[in-house]
């Protein structure tokens, strides 16, 4: 089984009383089955709805154990969402930013927040504005949420593959062999193709688009990139960070830091274009993305600077004392070759520094990206996010087609439309009930 906590306030609870079909007092007369097909955040997020509500509720994963992919985000600090306004927040979702706002706008940020810290888990606010817990870890807050699915007698089948439907009933497959399920309503959360390894390998998308629902091809998203590099400038540089910089592509630019691989380039600044960046490569064979070195000081200062510093100095250590790293160095001999106009004056030099052209090949691919692009889309599910081809079928989170960057964003949506899925079929329960 899964586990809970004893005091807590669910979503329905708090955000959703007013606008339920039905009182609890009346719920065990109308209980249901509930399959839910996925551990993460968004199968767990309706599983509690639906257990809250009074629903018999299963939840199936292929993995032996529940929340994987939630786990390893947070190893580094689980940022779960972020405190900007809703009108900035909203953007982030590009194309789809309209399809998600409502289950956004009717579970925010603030409403995440106070559910996690109903779990016990205190949250802040990060000095880039993103939202992490006080343990600044996943266990913690998925042990309390494992326990207060357990008090609310939600069952866990793990282990237990999904082969789409033999008829009405769901088909799984386990160390026993094969197994068939009923259930008045099921809910699909199981993510999209991205750290495969984790359980969310992308095999539903051959499944439902067999039963005809309409799928944009799964695409890696917040991935890096791949690059030439020479190999001495791998046996010197792979594995150090690229700090500060300011990365740009076509006019959209991010600034944070990058990391030098042996394959290419990764890292927070680079994820934030990964989807302008992704599009250019399908589209031209590659895409050039220009690398600020500098981005703490202005063009016309580096040029005093240089200009003060090169006296009979070598090139490297005119350049380190113009405040510029090995790395930086290295990158800049790296893609300026010798006879190159920039080393002919310190106007052209600071002007190579300040937008040092990259060309990326291809992207790291998709196992290897934190999320993925593609997925459902807005015309094979209806307001509540049900299938239009399958009658009963809900789908939440990364399955569906959005993208956002790092920041909190993704869970957040993956959250969001848990809720907005979940209430969805509480509606449909008392409809079929």
């Amino acid at each position: 089984m899964l586990s809970t906590a004893s005091c807590y306030t669910s979503p329905v609870t708090e955000k959703h009383l007013a606008k339920r079909p039905y009182h609890l007092s009346s719920m065990h007369s109308q209980r249901k089955r509930i399959a839910i097909i996925g551990s993460g955040p968004s199968g767990l997020m309706a599983a509690e709805i639906m257990a809250e509500a009074g629903h018999q509720v299963t939840v199936y994963d292929r993995m032996p154990s529940a929340g994987r992919k939630l786990l390893m985000a947070g190893r580094g600090g689980l940022n779960l969402t972020h405190s900007e306004a809703l009108d900035r927040f909203l953007p982030r979702y590009g194309d789809a930013a309209n399809w998600l706002a409502p289950s956004i706008q009717a579970f925010p940020p603030d409403a995440l927040r106070r559910w996690c810290e109903g779990l016990g888990q205190e949250t802040f606010v990060g000095s880039s504005g993103r939202i992490f817990p006080r343990s600044m870890k996943a266990a913690p807050l998925l042990r309390a949420w494992l326990r207060r699915l357990e008090q609310l007698d939600v069952r866990y089948a793990s282990s237990h593959d999904w082969h789409g439907w033999d008829g009405n009933a769901l088909h799984f497959t386990n160390a026993k062999g094969n197994l068939f399920i009923t259930a008045d309503a099921v809910l699909l959360a199981l993510g999209g193709a991205s750290w495969p390894r984790l359980g969310s390998n992308g095999g539903w998308v051959k499944i439902l688009a067999d039963g005809g629902v309409d799928i944009t091809p799964l695409r890696p998203a917040n991935c890096g990139f791949t690059v030439a590099w020479s190999e001495h400038f791998i046996s010197r540089f792979a594995g150090q960070p690229l700090k500060p910089v300011t990365l740009t592509h076509h006019a959209i630019s991010r600034q944070g830091e990058a990391m030098i691989t042996s394959k290419g380039i990764e890292g927070g600044a680079v994820y934030a274009l990964s989807a302008p960046l992704r599009d250019a490569i399908e589209r031209d064979g590659s895409a050039v993305m220009h690398v600020d070195l500098r981005p703490d000081m202005h063009q016309d200062i580096l040029v005093k600077k240089l200009s003060a510093t090169r006296g009979n100095k070598s090139l490297s250590t005119h350049l380190r004392s113009a405040g510029l790293s090995p790395l930086a160095i290295g990158l800049l001999r790296e893609v300026t070759p010798p006879d190159h106009p920039a080393y002919a004056s310190n106007d052209a030099l600071a002007a190579r520094l300040k937008s040092l052209p990259i060309t990326l090949n291809a992207t790291t691919g998709l196992a290897r990206a934190i999320s993925s692009a593609g997925g459902i889309r807005q015309s094979a599910v209806n307001e509540q996010f049900m299938l239009r081809a399958k009658e009963g079928i809900f789908i939440a989170g990364e399955m569906l087609d959005w993208e956002a960057p790092t920041g909190g964003y993704l869970l957040q949506a993956c959250f969001s439309t848990a809720v907005a899925a979940a209430n969805g079929m509480l509606r449909y329960c008392k409809t079929e009930g």
